[in-house]
């Protein structure tokens, strides 16, 4: 099986917009956000399903989840960060942090674009930096 896109991200063979990392978690800006903010926290061990992490594991994602929250909160003025666990799109745990100010901003699709906007997405990584 190979290695899945997080991973690759995670050990810098993929390019990416992080903004957070530590010894067990790994931080970057979602390439098609929501809602501008949009931000992934993974774990650093490559497994499938969020539930199916060892306790400590989860506990750092959900720490790292909540102090990334805070900071998306100051940084963008928004009321709300909502959380989303999917894990149909990548075969890597992830929790996926959405900064918000209304139920439709929370559920909005992202525009269909063939490129990121790399730019916007850098100058948002750098004002939420740790």
């Amino acid at each position: 099986m190979s290695d899945s896109i997080f991973t690759q991200i995670i050990r810098g063979e993929i390019p990416s917009h992080k903004i957070y990392e530590d010894e067990k978690t790994f931080v970057f800006l979602d390439i098609h956000p929501v809602q501008p903010g949009h931000t992934l926290v993974v774990p650093k061990i490559e497994i499938e399903f969020l539930w199916d992490l060892d306790q400590e594991t989860y506990e750092a994602v959900m720490s790292t989840a909540h102090k990334v929250a805070l900071r998306l909160r100051q940084v963008f003025d928004k009321p709300y960060v909502g959380m989303k666990v999917v894990g149909i799109d990548v075969p890597h745990a992830h929790v996926h942090l959405i900064p918000f100010s209304t139920l439709n901003e929370f559920n909005d699709v992202p525009e269909p674009t063939s490129e990121p906007y790399h730019e916007r997405l850098s100058a948002i990584a750098k004002k939420l930096a740790f």
